[in-house]
């Protein structure tokens, strides 16, 4: 339902603006995301994530970790875009994590991700993950985790909506709006 859409977006919406609302370890504002997240101004698009994502009212019977919530932020099926990073390598991530996590354990578990997955990374831009924490977790959550990456897989979701328009173009669909 449209609740449901807008739950999930207030979600990302708010771990991507934690560090600018509340305090916290390694914080960044938008400034300092965009300058360490776009190496080339060309290469813009962000892909966004969330973990954990569970029903509304499973929450307080599922206790996450730090590497779970690790996992799940790296899943495809987490992402708030039809693309999957095995289709493409990241330029860049961002990992924003709230509530009561240590900060080595994010550390460990970011350095594990760009070890175990070092295909996935271009090896052009050394240490391309970037953590961010803040003690406060979002409401009816014990932690969460806010993933947001550059990523070429992206290419997917503009060929496919270039596809689409074509398709429509072809036919003249919805034209008539517009002239």
């Amino acid at each position: 339902s449209y609740g449901d859409l807008n739950y999930l977006v207030s979600a990302v919406m708010s771990g991507v603006t934690t560090c600018l609302r509340f305090p916290g370890q390694l914080n960044s504002d938008l400034r300092k995301l965009a300058v360490n997240m776009v190496p080339f101004p060309r290469l813009h698009f962000f892909m966004v994530g969330f973990a954990p994502l569970t029903s509304r009212g499973a929450h307080s019977f599922r206790a996450v970790s730090v590497p779970e919530l690790t996992q799940q932020m790296f899943d495809p099926k987490n992402m708030m875009a039809a693309s999957d990073f095995r289709n493409g390598r990241y330029l860049t991530c961002c990992a924003i994590f709230r509530g009561k996590v240590a900060m080595k354990e994010v550390e460990d578990q970011m350095r594990n991700v760009q070890n175990k997955n070092a295909t996935y990374f271009v090896e052009w831009i050394p240490n391309n993950i970037q953590t961010a924490l803040c003690a406060i977790p979002p409401r009816g959550l014990k932690m969460s985790s806010t993933f947001i990456g550059n990523s070429t897989s992206i290419q997917e979701l503009f060929k496919r909506i270039g596809e689409q328009f074509t398709a429509m173009f072809r036919r003249k669909a919805f034209l008539h709006w517009y002239t």
